[in-house]
């Protein structure tokens, strides 16, 4: 297949993946979520879903860095692949440990049967915290990271599709470590909310350009904790 054919299939089927998982979550947004063989189940392929829907447009700037490397250096469209699986993965591993504090917290009386916070202490904790961590060196680290994608493959470099997953693995577990708090707050209004998913998705993808993300995070941490602390006195 010629080259420019193949690119363009990948790029097709990455966004037909990602506009997928949208409409999914649209549909369980409308629609009682089908039965599966246990809770846990359940809640693991709905946060998997999310994670596809939401981390899929962040990490577009970091495959066309590797874009770039396909023609500058030896990358290839393996490569790609494998740092497409490598980056979700990562992510697919968080959907399951934040299905398991899920079950957990409807079962403690925490957060209702559609994951909202039935507790004004714990919505404020999950506010205030997640601010507070946008003022931390970890998110700083996480943050330059995401921001320069082609130095890191630079720096990080393995060839071909095992590469590509190391590569992949090693983004993803920055994504998270940048990203986790913005996703949680999400049990503050409920998961299910298509206007939350949307804002922060919005709100990840501008944090990690270079350019304006800088102005973005402490003010975005500064809101948090103040709607954290509305929450609980009003």
């Amino acid at each position: 297949m010629h080259p420019a054919i193949f690119r363009s299939a990948f790029w097709l089927g990455f966004f037909a993946i990602v506009l997928w998982a949208w409409w999914v979550m649209f549909s369980m947004s409308v629609a009682p979520m089908p039965m599966m063989p246990n809770k846990f189940v359940g809640l693991f392929s709905m946060w998997a879903i999310m994670m596809a829907a939401m981390m899929g447009p962040t990490f577009v700037p970091t495959m066309r860095a590797y874009e770039d490397l396909i023609t500058s250096a030896n990358g290839s469209r393996l490569g790609s692949i494998g740092v497409i699986l490598g980056f979700f993965f990562v992510w697919i591993g968080f959907a399951a440990l934040i299905a398991i504090a899920q079950t957990w917290l409807i079962e403690a009386g925490l957060l209702s049967s559609m994951a909202k916070s039935a507790s004004t202490t714990f919505s404020a904790g999950l506010l205030i915290s997640a601010g507070a961590y946008q003022f931390t060196a970890l998110k700083d680290r996480c943050l330059a990271h995401c921001r320069s994608p082609m130095f890191q493959f630079l720096a990080h470099w393995r060839p071909g599709f095992l590469g590509g997953i190391r590569m992949g693995l090693h983004h993803g577990a920055y994504c998270v470590a940048c990203c986790w708090g913005l996703m949680v707050i999400g049990f503050v209004g409920g998961i299910m909310d298509l206007l939350w998913m949307g804002g922060a998705t919005i709100l990840m993808t501008l944090e990690k350009l270079p350019q304006l993300g800088k102005w973005l995070t402490r003010p975005l941490g500064i809101g948090l904790i103040l709607w954290g602390v509305g929450v609980v006195t009003f």
